[in-house]
């Protein structure tokens, strides 16, 4: 999945629950995806992160909300 998909199923989700915060989106998002995907972002998180193990699932909304993050640009 590429980080435009990504942003593009986050906001269709956002769209469908304005009143969620972000992380509460990105959850969605990951738990929609299925376990091959959120395997995926785990991986590329903890990989950007430097680490060996993590939990999941948080490491998967992590992924989600980085990539959000940095298409988003500056504030």
């Amino acid at each position: 999945m590429t980080d435009e998909e990504l942003v593009v199923e986050f906001a269709l989700i956002r769209l469908d629950h304005p009143d969620l915060d972000l992380e509460e989106i990105a959850g969605l998002v990951v738990r929609r995806m299925g376990k091959d995907r959120m395997l995926e972002f785990a991986a590329h998180n903890l990989g950007t992160r430097d680490e060996l193990r993590g939990a999941v699932f948080p490491a998967a909304v992590e992924h989600v909300l980085r990539v959000i993050f940095t298409l988003r640009g500056p504030d």
